[in-house]
């Protein structure tokens, strides 16, 4: 393989998991990058070799972490960070830098996060598809949007489960039918007003049994799962359609439109018209 592959990826239309660049390199000896600062996330596997990645954590604290071959580090958008090749045993990786609507709640999934940002399977199986789906990017830069976006799903499907915990695999087949029933329920109804005493009556259960084992199997509560799913639609259909601010509140379940305002700045940050202005495809 090429000591350096290096591509953009050519398509900006794709919302809820998108690539921005990919590539493969073999370091020289005590190769660095940074201090430097990122908009997305950037996902390196080694395939051989050793290093040390220098990145704030959650409290803005740079931590310092060793990261050799069969690991991986996440660096997060905004995050400082600079990593650096070994002198004797430097690095080969690969790595992709993505985004999108989905992109937090697919790291949330990995476990990987600012205080926890070093990739370390639990299963080599599920590693080494990783790792070949990393390359199979990288050396597929003259691929389809569509074929390249295929495989970074396939990728991600590989990190997801191959840092799952025996957590994940505990829960009954009985919860995981009302988990479904639930999130089934919040698709086909997150633009009504539904509560979470709604979704727990659809599966049988009261309130506050529902709401535990929907955070055990999820990762958030009920609520917490519904807000974030509106403000995916609303920012989908603030994205791809011109739809007025008051027109997308209503059609993600909100009549009130200074509450989805409230709500949706509270997710993103910036204003819903803000969001619009940086994000609206080119036409």
């Amino acid at each position: 393989m090429k000591e350096l592959m290096f591509s953009v990826f050519p398509s900006e239309n794709f919302v809820d998991l998108g690539l921005y660049q990919f590539g493969y390199e073999q370091c020289e000896p005590a190769h660095s990058f940074g201090p430097a600062v990122r908009n997305h996330f950037l996902f390196h596997y080694i395939i051989s070799g050793t290093g040390i990645l220098m990145a704030n954590d959650s409290h803005g604290v740079t931590q310092t972490y060793h990261v050799k071959s069969g690991q991986g580090f996440m660096i997060f958008p905004g995050q400082i960070n600079t990593y650096i090749s070994d002198e004797k045993l430097p690095w080969e990786y690969t790595w992709i830098e993505f985004d999108g609507l989905r992109a937090k709640e697919t790291i949330e999934l990995s476990g990987l996060s600012l205080d926890n940002p070093i990739y370390k399977a639990t299963s080599k199986d599920l590693r080494e598809i990783l790792k070949e789906e990393l390359l199979y990017i990288a050396s597929h830069g003259d691929a389809t949007p569509f074929h390249l976006i295929g495989h970074l799903y396939l990728a991600i499907d590989a990190l997801i489960r191959s840092t799952a915990t025996m957590q994940t695999s505990k829960i009954s087949r009985l919860q995981d039918f009302y988990i479904h029933e639930a999130l089934s329920y919040i698709e086909q109804n997150f633009q009504n007003d539904i509560s979470v005493e709604n979704i727990a009556a659809v599966c049988g259960l009261n309130r506050s049994y529902f709401g535990k084992i929907f955070k055990d199997g999820i990762g958030k509560s009920p609520q917490e799962f519904l807000l974030n799913y509106r403000m995916i639609k609303a920012a989908e259909l603030l994205k791809l359609t011109k739809l007025s601010i008051k027109d997308v509140s209503n059609a993600v379940g909100y009549p009130n439109q200074l509450h989805f305002s409230r709500a949706f700045k509270n997710i993103y940050g910036i204003s819903p018209r803000d969001w619009r202005n940086q994000n609206r495809l080119k036409q």
